[in-house]
């Protein structure tokens, strides 16, 4: 199929998914349209490993996305869609330059779509389909449309004749999502990489390649055996004041008596969020150091050990702050932030291993941007698919102090788990809140429903 093909059947998909419908079970079948339409548009010698893996993503997340319709699994279905899509395009090119690519096309769609040579191919003699349908459809019902629009705004009895009838259609909706279906088909078949992007992805190789030497220092006042030797000094001393940090971290958390349950999560966020940041700058240092010549450099050997020593104390920091958050849920129970303290936690220990792997294997410094993307689509794949909403309900439910009304309120997707705890606890109130909530969304048309509450069998729930 042709560029502008692919975008009129975007168009179309959009119109017939989406019209007078929530965005729900549509996003997961519009997700899983493109993600067959792009494989049977990419080229075989392109569909590689890395193309398969993100194929089955993509349709995972699409099915995690009809599920539960949350945030987390639109970022996961988008970003899976737009990766596929790109992978299957531009397969040499780094992933971390994909963030850019898209971004690139997003603002610059006004520009180049005037540039109607680029995306739309003339029709050759005998392949006049698409001429026909521009010809006989598509502009005769914009400008049906436009006056349409134009007549309704100046005769009510005219806007009413159409308002009433059995069909109740709504030109505006189908315009409006016309061309959301546009600016989304023209973006993910018709994007466009520049050159700078191509220069850049040069320079993000995971492996040095050919003869490396010391290159020259990174300071004028410096030379080479002197920043060596500053980087020891650094790092050492570095060292020095973490174990110290350590030690007063770890007393302040584990000995010290706290007077309230908001200090304790003040005091606990606080601690967190020293941490990830003595991480970040770690890494930082780190990358610092071991630019280029110094990762091959003989002489830099107390360098590296200095360096995996902090690695390795910075991996004792975040451990302590897991078990700190841990120790904090098992006395206050189970919240959104408290998971993604884990989330954040787990990331900056993934970012300590890959560092040390980037030193032991003599890595560039694009290695770790490389893996870190990755490792964040993995996350986001992994939070997506998972009904966390379910797990704080049920790991609080066993508490004395349940907070019934929070968990109706602010946690989501634990419907089942409060039915049955409504049940048991003689909570009408409750009960009668969730059945109307969950009977509003199974009243929905199919294209609105998320499927997670089309599981709950409320029958179950009346007759008892």
């Amino acid at each position: 199929m042709k560029k502008h093909h692919l975008i009129f059947i975007t168009v179309l998909a959009v119109v017939v998914l989406f019209y007078k419908e929530y965005i729900a079970l549509n996003l997961g079948i519009f997700a899983i349209f493109l993600s067959i339409l792009t494989f049977t548009q990419t080229k075989s010698e392109f569909r590689n490993k890395t193309f398969l893996a993100l194929f089955v993503t993509s349709i995972f997340s699409s099915f995690a996305f009809a599920w539960f319709g949350d945030a987390i699994s639109f970022v996961a279905v988008f970003v899976s869609v737009f990766l596929l899509r790109f992978q299957g395009t531009y397969p040499k090119l780094k992933p971390f330059l994909y963030i850019e690519v898209l971004l690139i096309n997003l603002f610059s769609f006004l520009g180049r779509v005037f540039n109607t040579e680029q995306w739309y191919e003339k029709p050759k003699e005998g392949k006049s389909f698409a001429k026909k349908l521009i010809t006989f459809v598509l502009i005769p019902g914009l400008f049906v449309t436009i006056f349409f629009f134009i007549y309704s705004f100046g005769s009510d009895h005219f806007a009413n004749l159409f308002n009433d009838s059995e069909l109740d259609f709504e030109p505006l909706t189908v315009i409006i999502l016309a061309v959301i279906g546009f600016y989304i088909g023209f973006i993910f078949w018709n994007s466009g990489v520049e050159r700078f992007i191509f220069k850049q992805n040069h320079h993000l190789k995971d492996d040095f390649f050919g003869i490396i030497k010391l290159e020259k220092p990174t300071f004028s006042f410096l030379d080479i055996d002197s920043e060596r030797v500053s980087g020891f000094i650094s790092l050492s001393a570095l060292n020095i004041l973490l174990m110290i940090f350590i030690v007063t971290y770890n007393y302040e958390q584990f000995y010290e008596v706290t007077s309230s349950a908001d200090t304790l999560s003040a005091e606990t966020h606080d601690r967190v969020n020293a941490v990830i940041m003595s991480i970040i700058m770690a890494i930082l240092v780190i990358l610092f150091y071991f630019k280029n010549g110094f990762n091959f450099d003989e002489k830099a050997k107390t360098l590296k050990i200095s360096a995996k020593i902090w690695i390795v104390l910075n991996g004792t920091l975040v451990l302590s702050a897991i078990i700190k958050n841990a120790e904090y849920i098992s006395g206050f129970g189970l919240t959104y932030k408290r998971l993604g303290v884990y989330a954040f936690l787990t990331m900056a220990l993934i970012g300590l291993i890959l560092t040390f792997i980037k030193i032991q294997k003599k890595k560039t410094n694009a290695f770790l941007f490389n893996k870190m993307f990755w490792a964040s689509y993995g996350l986001i794949l992994v939070c997506s698919y998972v009904n966390w909403g379910g797990i704080i309900t049920f790991n609080n439910i066993q508490r004395k102090d349940f907070a019934d009304n929070y968990h109706l309120v602010s946690i989501n997707y634990n419907e089942k788990i409060l039915l049955d705890y409504a049940e048991k606890s003689g909570n009408t109130e409750m009960k009668n809140k969730l059945t109307e909530r969950i009977e509003s969304y199974q009243q929905e048309t199919f294209l609105s429903k998320i499927l997670y509450y089309e599981t709950i069998n409320l029958e179950k729930f009346k007759n008892e």
